[in-house]
């Protein structure tokens, strides 16, 4: 008998047909929206729970707390919930009203904080760090900070499972691979898991506008390339642990136009239904697959669905305030 932690991961890898014919290239996406908890943060809160377990970090009936923007703690919470722990999440006001219902209907505690950037003390990141000393000074024997962001569990991961299963999946005939940067898990240790198998393979970083990782990759400096984006958990303003180790090839920049006109589009040509980031990470794989030239097997990560993102994505009203495309179906 199976439970339902053990079926995260190895997760399709699907051929997107309009990005490969633009390009002459293969461009495939892993579906990591089929998780069990719909992301590819199913990956990222399994390894930093495994890690916790082996060393000791929690108890039976402890505490996880997190920060996130919504899809690390929805997988926590299913995770905790299967294995005993109680969950409490701290999460900026920007995320999506679907992502906080989510969280609450799965008996996770939320604590949702005014959006604040890294450098104020207010920033959820922090709250959620503050909250874990204070559950501790208050006699909380068993309580641990998820810490997705500079946890290196996270990494070490996805170089284990991510990166094995893309170059497997494909017979080992990877040329690039590409995604964006939300803690830095899924690039750093699937960079590092394919290169391990084949130094030859290209890695890029895909960064939404707003972002500084775009800069850092090209440039060697953090600098804010273009207005704050509307995409939802991506989009690092600081060198995490878990950025720290990448092992970067090339760097993208992608506007949110350019993303949502493409999450569009693809929803009529392939049938996905897909979050804000996985646009971002398809228009980065074509980039890269020009830059590379014709032929070139080029694999990115589809993050999620669309299903988290109804009242941004999929609502004309808001669309138009932010003079982002529309679907002509609105």
């Amino acid at each position: 008998m199976r439970d339902i932690v053990d079926f995260i991961g190895n997760t399709p890898l699907i051929k997107l047909k309009y990005p490969s014919e633009i390009t002459g290239c293969n461009i495939y996406g892993k579906a990591e929206f089929m998780n069990p908890a719909g992301s590819i943060k199913d990956r990222t809160a399994l390894g930093i729970i495994l890690d916790a377990e082996e060393n000791n970090l929690i108890e039976p009936g402890g505490t996880v707390v997190e920060g996130t923007f919504g899809n690390t703690g929805i997988a926590l919470t299913m995770i905790n919930n299967a294995r005993g722990y109680k969950t409490i999440i701290v999460m900026p006001d920007g995320a999506s009203e679907e992502k906080q219902s989510i969280l609450r209907n799965m008996g996770a505690k939320l604590k949702v904080v005014p959006t604040k950037p890294y450098s104020d003390p207010g920033n959820y990141q922090h709250v959620s760090k503050r909250l874990v000393e204070d559950l501790q000074s208050k006699g909380e024997t068993s309580v641990m900070w998820a810490n997705q962001f500079d946890n290196t569990a996270n990494y070490k991961f996805h170089a284990k499972t991510t990166a094995k299963e893309i170059f497997n999946q494909l017979e080992g005939k990877v040329d690039g691979f590409t995604c964006a940067i939300g803690s830095g898990g899924t690039l750093a240790g699937t960079s590092i898991g394919l290169k391990e198998l084949n130094s030859n393979i290209k890695i890029a970083c895909t960064d939404p506008q707003g972002a500084q990782m775009y800069n850092y990759f090209k440039y060697s400096k953090l600098e804010v390339k273009g207005d704050p984006s509307e995409t939802e958990g991506i989009g690092q303003y600081r060198v995490t642990k878990n950025v720290e180790p990448s092992l970067i090839d090339f760097s993208y920049h992608i506007t949110d136009y350019e993303a949502f006109e493409l999450l569009y589009k693809m929803v009529k040509t392939e049938g996905l239904f897909l979050g804000s980031s996985s646009g971002v990470n398809v228009a980065g794989a074509i980039e890269m697959a020009k830059e590379m030239g014709p032929g070139k097997n080029i694999v990115t990560i589809l993050c999620d669905d669309a299903n988290k993102y109804f009242s941004k994505l999929y609502n004309k009203e808001y669309l138009i305030s932010k003079k982002l495309p529309i679907p002509e179906w609105l």
